[in-house]
């Protein structure tokens, strides 16, 4: 990798960490806000947070053509800015219908920006060095969200909606900081499509679902993104808030040991992931999950029990940032990987795709379970998914080649004369 890549990454990475630490003062408080602060409840609030995985569903499948037709520069900077405004209308929302808009602006912003800069990693990174790069990416954007996350924690107060304004007036401010920062960022060489954007974008289409190992990597992660990501912002703060009866404030001090997790275990996890076989490492996330979801069971049967309740929540958290740190240097190195020369956005659009199509669905089903009170039912197969994410895992394994499923650093030598031929 040049000195001009790597100091490219370096830019990237703090635009990319300042915006995750605006992210922070909302993610946790977003359930909260809308069915608590404004008095639009449970189902609303579900609603809200569909809209803005559903809106992502409208623009990704054209963002992967936008990234490998103009590059990703231009991109982050657009997603950057229209995320800001809807972070700013959700800020401004009094009822149902602004908050369901500005979220859905939001959500699209957003939605392009992350394949974005997924590209723009694997442009400044190696094969050697990718596992590593996404792995700093995860752990400088989580150590941003948690750090505003417990800022905001301090800030909010449920009686006073404008403590919950300032929140996302910080978190647009951050949004326009990242178009700022990734604006000034020059590139020695920019990569073009050489056929025209629209057959490019019908063939990486055609190229991705007739990829066998590509189609089973993404229903994997749509079981994992609604096991886990799907419900932090609905099911699982709801049944925190409503079930253990925890403050919602804790749910800032949750998403800190989250964090903490992720910053302590991301680079000692590391060197033993890069050894190991990706399907393998994406296995053990699926029980370790399960055992979260088992703490958030047992925070439900303690609740008389404030304190034991309270820790077994932070607990949850805590397990799904282990489980989050496992993933973050596998599963972004493997849709690149996969990926041919010139479709790695187009790739990453399409697993960004799913991502959100889980998204769409988890709040949703998560917040529907939580307005009909139906707990009973919402830990027990949360923990049967997350075990169903192992036997996935297994099972796109065997279809895997070593190439794709060992990291670069434990793959054999390869003679010039093969490489060619490939």
């Amino acid at each position: 990798m040049t000195t001009a890549m790597g100091a490219a990454l370096r830019r990237i990475q703090l635009g990319n960490a300042l915006s995750a630490f605006g992210n922070g003062f909302t993610v946790p408080f977003l359930f909260v806000y809308v069915a608590q602060v404004r008095g639009l409840g449970s189902g609303t609030a579900g609603v809200v947070l569909s809209a803005f995985a559903v809106s992502a569903l409208l623009v990704l499948p054209f963002t992967g053509r936008s990234i490998d037709s103009r590059g990703p520069l231009p991109v982050v900077v657009v997603g950057s800015l229209v995320s800001a405004v809807g972070s700013f209308g959700l800020g401004m929302s009094s009822d149902a219908a602004l908050a369901v808009v500005s979220s859905a602006v939001l959500g699209a912003g957003i939605a392009v920006i992350q394949p974005a800069l997924a590209t723009l990693i694997v442009w400044c990174s190696s094969p050697a060095t990718r596992s590593r790069a996404f792995a700093s990416q995860f752990f400088l954007q989580n150590l941003g969200l948690g750090i505003g996350g417990l800022i905001g924690g301090l800030i909010v107060d449920v009686s006073r909606p404008a403590t919950f304004t300032r929140l996302f007036v910080i978190e647009a401010t951050m949004f326009v900081v990242l178009a700022a920062i990734v604006a000034t960022v020059r590139l020695p060489r920019v990569p073009r499509m050489e056929t025209a954007p629209g057959e490019a974008a019908a063939g990486g289409w055609r190229a991705m679902l007739a990829h066998r190992s590509m189609v089973r990597l993404c229903v994997l992660g749509a079981v994992m993104f609604f096991a886990c990501y799907g419900q932090f912002e609905s099911g699982l703060p709801a049944f925190a808030t409503q079930v253990t009866h925890i403050a919602p404030a804790t749910l800032g001090v949750a998403l800190a040991a989250n964090t903490a997790v992720i910053v302590v275990a991301q680079f000692l996890v590391l060197r033993p992931v890069e050894r190991r076989r990706r399907s393998r490492v994406i296995a053990m996330v699926g029980l370790v999950w399960a055992a979260a979801w088992g703490a958030a069971g047992l925070a439900g049967l303690v609740h008389g029990h404030q304190a034991w309740a309270t820790a077994a929540i932070i607990s949850t958290y805590a397990l799904f940032g282990l489980g989050e740190s496992l993933l973050s240097p596998t599963v972004s190195p493997l849709v690149a990987d996969l990926a041919p020369s010139g479709l790695v956005g187009q790739y990453n659009a399409a697993f960004a795709l799913v991502k959100q199509l889980a998204l769409a669905v988890g709040p949703a089903a998560g917040g529907a379970m939580a307005a009909a009170g139906l707990y009973g039912i919402y830990i027990p197969a949360l923990v049967v998914i997350s075990l169903g994410v192992t036997v996935l895992a297994l099972r796109m394994g065997r279809g895997l080649g070593t190439a794709e499923d060992l990291p670069a650093v434990r793959r054999p030598a390869v003679p010039a004369q093969e490489l060619a031929s490939v």
